[in-house]
This record gives C-alpha cells, sequence and structure tokens, in this order.
C-alpha cells in the first residue's frame, strides 16, 4: 500500500517535536534547519508565544532591523494583549512606525526600559552592547545561518538555552575581512554561528522543516536536489494546486514565449547570444526590464490553494533578482525607462526571506569570462531560484555549460574545513541543465 505523504501533518509533527525540545527538553540548545518557505518566522513566533504563555521571558535575536520589526508585528497580531518590548538603537529612525499603533509593544533604546515585558526583540548588533544582572532563561535565534559566530559569542553570556531558527541554504555570513587565518579552527569568528555551536556542541537536538510552502511544485524537487541534499524537502502543494494565466495573449516574442513557458512549467530561460560582455551587460539588462514589462501588460492572474479567486500579478508581486548592486541599478533604470516603477530589484543578499509570485533572475554567470568563487557561491543561486510561488524566469547569455567546463571546482581544500555540499560549481551546473529543458532562444 503506497502511502500518501500529508505536508501538513509531517510539518506539524516537525513543529511539535521542536516545541517539546525547545519548552521540555534539557539541552541547552536546539537547532532547526528550514527550506526556502518552510515558515521559518511562523515557528518562531509560536515558540515564542508558547514559551511566554508557560510563563517563561525570553529574548529573541534577529540579523536586521526589518526582521525584528516584522517578528514584533506578527506576535502582536498573534496575541495583541502580550507584552512585547522592542530594543532598539538611538538612531533617528530606529523601527518601523507600525509599532507605534501597537499598545502592548514597548520600544526603547535601553533593555532596563523594558524588564517585565515577555518578549523582548532586537539585533544581534544590539543585544551585543546589553549587560544584565540575571540571563534570561530563553532566547530565540532567528536567521541563525546568517549570523557570524563571533556575533553569537557577543551574546551568549545574556541567555541559558537558546532555539536556533535557519535556512542552511542561503548566504553564508557577511564579512569584510579575509578569513583564511581561521580556516579549520572551530572557533572560526567568520563562520556562522550554527556551524560553530555544533562544532563544541555537537549532541544538540537539531530538526529540520520537511515541507515548503512557497516554492510550487514545480520547483521543489529541483531546488532541494541541488542545494539541499542532505535535507531534502517537499512542496507543500501539488502539480495543479497553481497556475499563473494571462488575459493578453502572446504576441510571439522571446519575452513572451519565455513568460508562457514559465507559466506551464514553472521555469523559464530566456537565452541571448553567446558573448562576453560587461557586467551591466545593456541587452541582458534591457532583456530583464522587457520580460518584467510585458509580465504586467498581458494582465496575468494567478490562483493558489491561498484562494480559490485569482490575484492580479501586480508590480508588486513581481521582483527582479541580480548578482550585483550596479546590475540591479541598471535594471531599475532599465525599468524606469519602460514606465515601471513598483517592481522589485535587488540583489540575492537583500533578497532573502522575502516571497513573490514570480521573479525574474539575472543569471549570475550571464556574459561572464571567467566563472569565480563568488558567482559560483551556491547560497547565492539558492536565493535566487527560491523566492517564487508560482514561476522563476531567468535571463542569462547561451554558453554557461562550456564556462562551467572551462572552470572546473577546484577550491583549494584546507585541513579541519567542513566541507560544504553541494559546491557552487555543482549546484549551478545542476540547475542550468535543468533550464535549458525549458530554454527560448532569443536574438534581441
Amino acid at each position: 500500500m503506497t502511502t500518501v505523504f500529508d505536508p501538513s501533518a509531517a510539518a506539524a509533527r516537525a513543529t511539535d517535536a521542536i516545541l517539546h525540545d525547545t519548552l521540555h527538553g534539557t539541552a541547552r540548545g536546539v537547532v532547526v534547519d528550514s527550506p526556502p518557505g518552510a515558515g521559518k518566522s511562523t515557528l518562531v513566533v509560536r515558540a515564542a508565544l508558547e514559551l511566554a504563555e508557560a510563563g517563561h521571558p525570553l529574548m529573541v535575536v534577529a540579523q536586521t532591523n526589518a526582521q525584528v520589526d516584522d517578528l514584533v508585528l506578527r506576535l502582536a497580531e498573534k496575541n495583541p494583549e502580550l507584552p512585547v518590548g522592542r530594543l532598539h538603537s538611538s538612531d533617528s529612525d530606529p523601527y518601523d512606525k507600525a509599532l507605534d499603533e501597537l499598545p502592548s509593544v514597548r520600544k526603547s533604546a535601553k533593555a532596563g526600559d523594558l524588564a517585565g515585558q515577555a518578549v523582548v526583540i532586537s539585533t544581534a548588533a544590539k543585544w551585543a552592547h546589553v549587560k544584565v544582572d540575571e540571563p534570561w532563561r530563553h532566547a530565540i535565534v532567528d536567521e541563525a545561518y546568517q549570523m557570524r559566530s563571533d556575533a553569537l559569542l557577543a551574546v551568549a553570556g545574556l541567555f541559558e538555552r537558546a532555539l536556533f531558527v535557519g535556512d542552511p541554504g542561503q548566504l553564508d555570513p557577511f564579512a569584510i575581512v579575509g578569513s583564511e587565518q581561521w580556516a579549520g579552527l572551530t572557533y572560526d569568528p567568520s563562520g556562522s554561528a550554527v556551524t560553530t555551536l555544533l562544532a563544541h556542541n555537537p549532541d544538540l537536538p537539531q530538526h529540520r522543516l520537511p515541507v515548503s510552502w512557497r516554492l510550487p511544485a514545480s520547483a521543489a524537487p529541483l531546488v532541494s536536489d541541488a542545494f539541499y541534499p542532505y535535507t531534502p524537502f517537499r512542496s507543500g502543494t501539488g502539480p495543479g494546486d497553481r497556475s499563473l494565466a494571462f488575459g493578453v495573449p502572446s504576441d510571439g516574442s522571446g519575452p513572451d514565449r519565455v513568460i508562457d513557458e514559465a507559466a506551464e512549467s514553472g521555469w523559464g530561460l530566456l537565452e541571448l547570444p553567446a558573448r562576453h560582455t560587461p557586467r551591466t551587460d545593456p541587452e541582458a539588462v534591457l532583456a530583464v526590464a522587457t520580460v518584467v514589462r510585458r509580465l504586467l501588460d498581458r494582465a496575468g492572474a494567478a490562483t493558489s490553494e491561498r484562494s480559490p479567486v485569482a490575484s492580479p500579478l501586480t508590480a508588486d508581486r513581481i521582483a527582479v533578482g541580480t548578482a550585483h548592486r550596479d546590475q540591479a541599478a541598471a535594471v531599475r533604470s532599465a525599468l524606469a525607462g519602460l514606465g515601471v516603477m513598483d517592481v522589485v530589484v535587488d540583489t540575492a543578499n537583500r533578497l532573502q526571506g522575502r516571497e513573490y509570485d514570480v521573479t525574474v533572475v539575472l543569471h549570475p554567470l550571464s556574459g561572464r569570462p571567467d566563472a569565480t568563487a563568488f558567482h559560483l557561491e551556491t547560497g547565492r543561486l539558492c536565493v535566487l531560484a527560491s523566492r517564487h510561488r508560482h514561476a522563476c524566469i531567468v535571463v542569462c547569455r547561451a554558453g554557461v555549460t562550456d564556462l562551467l567546463d572551462d572552470y572546473p571546482s577546484t577550491e583549494p581544500v584546507q585541513l579541519g574545513t567542513v566541507v560544504k555540499f553541494p559546491d557552487g560549481w555543482d549546484a549551478m551546473f545542476t540547475t542550468y541543465l535543468h533550464l535549458l529543458e525549458h530554454r527560448v532562444s532569443w536574438r534581441p
């Protein structure tokens, strides 16, 4: 008898096990690996609420102010009466003004002003300057894989036990200095908080969320195989649960044909002629902008499990992802020239954690003469390929497979380091072979 996979039941079992270890376990830490769109924030909010309701005041550590404000808003939505403290910086505009409308949320730049709040939330950078007489019994560290281990060391004395939640497939923590001198050391300050934590505490309970509620059935298998081979996951939806349709028929152009391919299969590759180009390749940039313009002009509508009523594919539900900031700036300029102003255009670093119906990606290797470690960074490609609920369209010049053949994976092996698998070359090759099945060749 074949067992039918029930995504809701699988996610519920995983969440119950995580919350049991968090609330009733004896280990000093609990680690949760989460694929894209698996409900990290939902888990963090639920854990915070259950700890607070059990009478355990706690601190929550996030990595950016935007993440902190989002968690505060989510907590207030779930329990408007919960006393929440928002610890912020002394800057002139330190938090989202929407928090001023929440009577149960107290805001201050001083931790002492927030004593007695059931939950106190702030960034790791702010927590590093806090001194306490008695540590919190519990803490939750959100986006723990994007937190450097030196940042964890700076706040570790503030709590006794912690729940660490993060996505191991995303970009590694950012460091402005080279880290070669620490390679292989268990206290490498540039490594992620989770990697260092587990190096010193290998027996900590580890869990994973098994379902992505963001990625459609067309995307989850590829993203899981390419970026999460040791922690596989499934889509929370089936092949027929989502659809993307357009009210205006195709005009037969390359951009329209790749849009139709992506609407049908979930993926589309608009391949331009092979050529070595500057990073801000004018033809590729204009191709990206044209695809976005046509997505809007063709009156798209998205249907999903969230609602039987089709939702218009508006500018705020489309995003463009690039590898470099100058590429993002060039795309914004091209979009403005086509009259498009409200589409998010940003680098992979800034798109982490965000979700859209359709994404348009300028491939990191498009037009390049070489394949550098930056462009083969596994997390960068993972972010770009995992922001969408319906379809992802990639714009790239031909020749990527030849480029990868010319630049095999030859990263130096350093003793004592944890081998990161899959490496960027392997992930890039796997994803591009899949994209070639959905290729539309176009000469602008």
